[in-house]
């Protein structure tokens, strides 16, 4: 019997006891309420937008929070294990193994594998857990940033869109300042 076939439930949702059996594979599992989801390894222009994007907040964050990149586990609940390219949370807020809460921010860098994972199924699981800001990069020139937070009733509104050498000044989770374009930076020869 295989590892993959003895982590298999049978008649009953997936948990997050049951991702500890699968293999460090290099692809991505994550559950949304107890539903599998698998997706390959990101290719090296995903992570160098990534990259980017994490240096940014990174230089901006103050000292309470921390961002991280993928892979960290979300894992709010026993049906719920998600992994976000970056996200923002309080220190306090990590448990040792993953962060049980939402985080303050979660940002996602598009790829054709993910994209519709990440505009739809993704960005409701972050929605019900409280994620109070999303941010989508869509990596593709022109790049481009969508920004949406929750108001007051826990539902998603676009705060921004800003294309190419537009400028997006947040104010949430911390002050910082991000142009599409530059995320791009890693990708032009030197």
């Amino acid at each position: 019997m295989s590892v993959m076939t003895s982590v298999i439930p049978h008649g009953r949702p997936f948990t997050v006891d049951d991702l500890e059996g699968f293999p460090d594979d290099g692809n991505r599992y994550e559950l949304i309420d107890g539903m599998l989801f698998v997706s390959p390894a990101p290719v090296p222009w995903h992570q160098l937008v990534l990259g980017e994007l994490f240096y940014l907040l990174r230089t901006a964050c103050p000292p309470g929070l921390l961002v991280l990149f993928a892979p960290v586990d979300v894992q709010p609940d026993r049906l719920n294990s998600l992994q976000p390219d970056i996200l923002v949370a309080a220190r306090a807020d990590f448990g040792p193994k993953n962060l049980p809460v939402a985080p303050l921010l979660v940002a996602e860098v598009l790829s054709p594998s993910t994209r519709l994972y990440d505009l739809n199924t993704k960005r409701s699981a972050y929605e019900r857990m409280g994620v109070a800001s999303y941010w989508i990069v869509a990596p593709t020139a022109p790049c481009a940033l969508t920004v949406l937070e929750l108001d007051d009733s826990g539902t998603y509104q676009q705060i921004a869109h800003v294309v190419g050498d537009e400028e997006f000044v947040a104010t949430r989770p911390f002050p910082a300042t991000i142009v599409p374009a530059r995320l791009l930076d890693g990708l032009r020869p030197r």
